[in-house]
């Protein structure tokens, strides 16, 4: 399959470049070029998307058989990207979120659950769920029925810019007592960036369009297992301290909030983690088992280091600094 990616070089963009190098497409990414070399085996555009015309320069008349796009910003950007490839794709994937849907989220919700209203011309890239949203119909406008629409939910694996899986790596790696997010038993649902990106990359080649709630197996483990399995795979030698949620809010830590597990008021958010998601695995995804994303995870921190963080999300410093922890821990 000939394809283009839209990014390429961050978390789900990296994934599906290395998931489409190894299914043996032929790989073309277009991103500013700044933040790491292009992968062997890829042919590399450069542009910035957001300046007027760089797009269409950069593109040319070339023509693919499908487009992977992971924006998550401005939607108008999307919507100059979709209308460039409308006659010169056959396929236009985007990497959207469960975000889209209109808040709180109902418990076991699935692809119709209420949206958020949005604009497809929108330049606003400060509210993540109408940019989302927006962006999803700036593709609607130009692909129709040749669009997929792969609303995902909390995505780990390698790459992850997000801070979630590597900061509690580096956390357990520290030893000691290490606070956790109580309680235990709380479950959560998951995707590897992995599995996604084989999924779009799949239903690019199968013609597949349509909205799909794309995560794993509703409440498939718990933050004990998230937990242990990171001890089982790095051999870390820490003492696991259950804070319930009542007292991280009472100090005024986010503790859980990077898991999902709890809102800044200390409240447990509504449908984070029990999504329906018959329709993604009956379309063919597949997750792979918790051990693998973190094992991969963890071999890619010692390989390269802590990645950058993604500007529009919270800073770690907000879920727990170290003297933070002492306190709590010295009340339990």
């Amino acid at each position: 399959m000939k394809l283009l990616v839209l990014g390429g070089t961050h978390h789900v963009g990296r994934a599906i470049v290395e998931v489409a190098l190894e299914r043996g497409d032929e790989v073309t990414t277009l991103n500013r070029g700044l933040s790491r070399p292009p992968a062997p085996g890829v042919r590399a555009l450069i542009a910035d998307r957001t300046e007027p015309g760089a797009l269409g320069a950069a593109l040319g008349q070339q023509e693919w058989d499908a487009v992977l796009d992971t924006w998550a910003w401005a939607p108008r950007v999307v919507r100059e990207a979709a209308r460039l490839l409308a006659d010169r794709a056959g396929h236009y994937g985007y990497v959207s979120s469960r975000g889209v849907h209109r808040w709180p989220w109902p418990p076991g919700a699935d692809e119709h659950a209420p949206l958020v209203e949005a604009d497809p011309g929108s330049d606003d890239s400060i509210d993540y769920a109408t940019a989302k949203r927006g962006a999803e119909l700036a593709v609607l406008e130009s692909f129709g029925e040749r669009a997929l629409l792969a609303r995902a939910g909390m995505i780990l694996g390698p790459y992850e810019d997000v801070g979630r899986i590597p900061w509690w790596l580096r956390r357990l790696e520290r030893g000691g007592r290490v606070l956790a997010p109580g309680p235990a038993e709380a479950r959560l649902q998951y995707l590897d960036a992995r599995d996604l990106a084989a999924w779009m990359l799949r239903s690019a080649e199968l013609g597949r369009g349509g909205a799909y709630t794309v995560t794993g197996h509703p409440e498939a483990i718990t933050v004990e297992q998230l937990l242990q399995t990171m001890l089982e795979v790095t051999g870390f030698k820490t003492d696991l301290v259950w804070a319930p949620a009542d007292l991280l809010t009472r100090e005024g830590l986010a503790l859980g909030a990077e898991l999902g597990l709890r809102l800044p008021d200390g409240t447990a958010p509504p449908g984070m983690h029990d999504a329906v998601t018959g329709a993604a695995f009956a379309a063919g995804l597949t997750i792979r088992p918790l051990r693998d994303t973190l094992a991969d995870t963890w071999a890619w921190l010692q390989a390269e280091g802590d990645p950058t963080p993604r500007p529009d999300t919270p800073s770690t410093d907000s879920w727990l600094d170290a003297d933070a922890e002492r306190r709590v821990l010295n009340q339990l």
